[in-house]
């Protein structure tokens, strides 16, 4: 049996992930009280193996505080009878989350006459904690809109058969803000930036004159190689230690030019060597 649960803020995106895997064949469940998990594992762990295979289950702060803090122990006790289990945690910015009830004008599980908004959100974030500390894989969607988050669990989740290690490598502009949920981030501003040649201003990472701009610059190379070795270094110690995600970030200014480049010269190098990838770029996009 594999199980994934899916948890998060309020806001950030759970409902979408868990419709995202049920369209992908999981059999899904929204907030279950955690003091049924293990029965519910126990259960579905007795049914034939062509019946039920894949099992998705939303886990928030709905549930009740006290059971939130079992949650740790009985994912140990999951593990230990062998369900294969992943967490996955969806996040997003205070301001965002804001925003998002606004337009919406939903409630919030936490509010009540005497907690605002915002209050509710940061009470939310420290309720969370014990499941934050045994997540697998974090998802930030402060920049990302219903679809990009569709396609970023599917590619995540659907790598998940495999046993490598899914790295997702994202290119960012450091004035939009660093990605919350990145492991490693690496600064590309120090390379020469294209977006001062006046005709490659309006290009990406992607197109070739940016490209050759950026081949033809030896500190390029040498910050790709230097990210590249540290990666093909560090990353078996995560695959040894059963890590399933990692997600690698490189930034320039804008997230146009350098960090995108970077990120395909290093998907390009690694190929599959080192684990599944998934490659995000984020002001693009």
């Amino acid at each position: 049996m594999k199980l994934t649960i899916i948890s998060g803020l309020s806001g950030s995106g759970k409902t979408v992930a868990l419709h995202t895997l049920e369209d992908m064949g999981y059999y899904c469940i929204d907030n279950l009280p955690i003091a049924l998990l293990e029965a519910f594992t126990r259960e579905f762990s007795k049914q034939p193996l062509q019946d039920i295979q894949e099992v998705a289950v939303g886990i928030d702060a709905r549930n009740h505080p006290d059971q939130i803090s079992q949650f740790p122990g009985i994912i140990k006790n999951c593990r230990e009878r062998g369900i294969n289990c992943k967490i996955i945690f969806l996040q997003a910015e205070n301001h965002i989350l804001l925003k998002r009830f606004s337009e919406t004008r939903r409630k919030h599980p936490l509010t009540d006459p005497d907690t605002a908004l915002a209050d509710a959100i940061d009470k939310e974030r420290k309720l969370l904690t014990p499941i934050t500390t045994n997540t697998d894989l974090f998802i930030d969607s402060s920049q990302t809109n219903l679809y990009q988050l569709r396609d970023l669990v599917r590619e995540c989740i659907g790598t998940g058969n495999n046993p490598k290690l899914s790295l997702v490598l994202r290119s960012f502009g450091y004035k939009h803000g660093l990605p919350a949920d990145a492991d490693f981030v690496f600064d590309a501003r120090c390379l020469p930036n294209p977006y001062w040649e006046p005709g490659l201003r309006g290009l990406t990472g992607l197109d070739k004159p940016v490209v050759d701009f950026l081949d033809g610059d030896a500190t390029a190379h040498k910050l790709g190689d230097h990210i590249e070795q540290f990666l093909e270094t560090w990353i078996p110690s995560f695959n040894s230690v059963n890590r399933s995600y990692l997600n690698i970030a490189i930034g320039c200014t804008g997230g146009q030019h350098r960090s995108v480049y970077l990120i395909e010269r290093l998907a390009r190098r690694l190929g599959d060597r080192l684990g599944n990838i998934v490659i995000r770029h984020r002001e693009i996009e």
